[in-house]
């Protein structure tokens, strides 16, 4: 079938191993959730390319794999590093000037190699505003997945208190939602993760058409994130915490996320912090990403971390909280795993969670789920029935369920078997890029898109024919 993809993943920090999930706000779920859709889709039979387009970037504050102008993924899929702007790291609102430069270089690339993809898929409004343009050029559909919106995130910036000038200083807010409209009416398929996304969030355009919207829920790696847990794994965690945690005994509430404000991790430590149950009978574990030193961090993830050490000194939580400065890839199955074989639970404190990657990979791993009730974590638990879904924005009610998840073991165990069973049944990569995959077909024939892209009915025929031998 020769089928070929790029995708656009336009912010540089990523890799084919080891992703720096957390070094920054940029580099969250979305991250690794790209990756895995590339390497599922370069195993399929009838995809021969799949092309992983980001930002080269030749900067001593940052890895050096970032430099390398192609990184092989695995056979059939590959990483192609662009320079476009200074050759530095930026962070992703600050590339806005340069995108047109990128989209100059990409088209003279694709029209010169005559190896045209037969879809584009841009994650990202960034990435939106080039596979727009790249689209039209190259005559070829487009997908869109903008993963965080900008007017969702803009409407709950202003409930937090911030004002419309510093979210536009921030977050370029008003080119980032500009980018979104002109990609949503652009686009011949729109990818998202849960139905709540497509609802209330894109809804929220003037150029979304529902029509246009398909729902294709992300996997997981049950390989990787699995509840079988080791004595050796659980000691080595044990170890990352022993210069925070006076008791390593207590059940564990863990967050795993980036320091952005977003993700509301100092109200987690504040609700922590309110209880004395919670304070006497568990542990508090924050894993936010790497960092040498908070100086140094960009000004959103200073301002978190300065408010997570005023709650800790405020009720003197020394001792009872932990928050790591170094953390490999390899540590976070096993954190989930820690945390499970502990009693603990997995807290998803943020204020907007378009689909929460982090709790199916706690669920699969054994470990129970108190998450935000808004978006993501509603379709998950919905399926899975395994955890507490909780109003964020009030502290109290954060605390209560923060305490009833620890209370009831029976229950506790009740909820760790129905997240194991749950995500295995409802959320694997193979049935994710099956649905992809049917999504594009499904277009095609209907007349919508795709009239040439050459699909044919046996990518839809069962996993055996999809899966290409190793």
């Amino acid at each position: 079938m020769n089928l070929k993809f790029l995708h656009l993943h336009l912010h540089g920090l990523i890799r084919s191993n080891n992703l720096e999930l957390g070094r920054d706000s940029d580099t969250g779920g979305q991250t690794q959730y790209v990756l895995e859709l590339v390497r599922s889709l370069a195993n399929i039979s009838d995809v021969d390319q799949v092309d992983l387009v980001t930002r080269l970037i030749s900067d001593s504050k940052v890895d050096n794999s970032y430099s390398k102008e192609r990184e092989f993924i695995e056979p059939g899929a590959q990483i192609i590093r662009f320079q476009f702007g200074p050759s530095k790291y930026l962070r992703k609102e600050l590339l806005w000037p340069y995108l047109d430069e990128l989209t100059h270089d990409l088209i003279k690339h694709y029209q010169k190699h005559e190896n045209k993809p037969n879809f584009i898929h841009a994650h990202y409004a960034d990435a939106g505003y080039v596979g727009v343009r790249l689209s039209k050029a190259l005559k070829v559909p487009f997908i869109f997945t903008g993963h965080s919106l900008g007017r969702e995130k803009k409407r709950k910036l202003l409930e937090a208190g911030l004002s419309i000038n510093q979210i536009e200083k921030l977050y370029c807010i008003s080119k980032r939602i500009n980018a979104e409209e002109e990609a949503l009416k652009y686009a011949d398929v729109v990818v998202t993760s849960t139905k709540q996304e497509s609802v209330f969030q894109y809804s929220q355009y003037n150029s979304f058409s529902p029509e246009k919207s398909k729902v294709i829920a992300p996997g997981v790696d049950h390989n990787k994130f699995h509840h079988i847990h080791s004595t050796t794994e659980t000691s080595e965690i044990d170890n990352m915490m022993l210069p925070f945690l006076k008791d390593l005994r207590k059940p564990p509430l863990l967050a795993i996320s980036r320091a952005v404000r977003r993700k509301n991790i100092p109200s987690l430590v504040e609700a922590y912090g309110r209880s004395e149950k919670l304070k006497r009978k568990a542990n508090l574990v924050l894993v936010l990403g790497c960092r040498d030193n908070t100086s140094k961090l960009d000004s959103q993830q200073r301002d978190v971390f300065q408010k997570i050490f005023e709650m800790i000194d405020k009720y003197n939580l020394y001792g009872k909280v932990a928050y790591p400065k170094k953390h490999s890839p390899a540590n976070i199955p096993s954190l989930y795993r820690w945390a499970a074989s502990r009693g603990g639970i997995f807290v998803n404190p943020a204020l907007t969670e378009p689909f929460g990657l982090t709790l199916l990979e706690a669920s699969s791993c054994g470990l129970p789920i108190i998450a935000t009730d808004d978006g993501g974590p509603k379709e998950i638990h919905s399926k899975c029935e395994n955890g507490l879904l909780v109003d964020v924005t009030d502290i109290n009610k954060l605390k209560i369920a923060l305490e009833n998840g620890i209370s009831n073991s029976s229950q506790w165990k009740f909820w760790s078997k129905n997240g194991i069973e749950g995500v295995h049944r409802h959320f694997s990569w193979n049935t994710h890029v099956r649905n992809y995959l049917s999504t594009l077909t499904s277009h095609r024939q209907k007349s919508i898109i795709f009239s040439s892209s050459g699909i044919k009915e046996s990518c839809l025929k069962g996993s055996s024919s999809l899966i290409k031998p190793h």
